[in-house]
């Protein structure tokens, strides 16, 4: 089954440095194939024969642990999994190459309770959206993600829930890298 994975905080201002090549030989060394690696921010595509995503999460994040004496969450969704992340983009005109770096999707390690997500609904502020959909927000910040209040960690604590954001480039070249 193809997978792929992303982990959060790598390679941010000179903290928990992984070199992606490192990266790549550590699945291969988990047993996982076809492995590739995009930018570095610690995006991994692999196949394995596990169809179940919770084993490899806790088996990558030991193993990272082990490797580099910190310790990184990772988040692992099918290749599918990803794909609906596309497929269900809440906000209408979105051009790719003018607004890919303005629309993040953060995923959640879980589902946020509703009186969660109501309360950090009373944060967003025109023109910015937000949607949480499931285990997925999805943020369109006409005004750059930089000059947003809705950053990941500020999603992460007002969701109580364990997140890591990349852009809609990110994502769109993520799925076609998996084919």
């Amino acid at each position: 089954m193809k997978f792929i994975s992303i982990l959060r905080g790598i390679n941010v201002s000179g903290q928990k440095k992984i070199k992606m090549a490192d990266l790549k030989a550590l699945y291969e060394g988990l047993g996982f194939s076809n492995v590739s690696t995009y930018i570095q921010s610690g995006n991994v595509l692999f196949e394995c024969e596990q169809n179940d995503k919770s084993p490899l999460k806790t088996q990558i994040e030991q193993a990272i642990t082990k490797a580099y004496s910190f310790d990184v969450p990772v988040d692992v969704r099918t290749v599918d999994e990803f794909k609906a992340v596309l497929a269900n983009l809440p906000f209408d005109g979105i051009e790719l190459e003018k607004d890919g770096t303005q629309v993040m999707v953060t995923f959640l390690a879980g589902e946020p309770h509703q009186d969660k997500i109501d309360a950090i609904a009373t944060y967003v502020k025109a023109p910015e959206k937000l949607v949480v959909d499931g285990s997925v927000v999805y943020l369109h910040c006409p005004n750059g993600y930089g000059k947003s209040k809705l950053t990941n960690v500020f999603i992460e604590k007002k969701l109580a829930v364990c997140a890591t954001t990349r852009n809609l480039k990110s994502v769109t070249k993520l799925c076609e890298l998996a084919g």
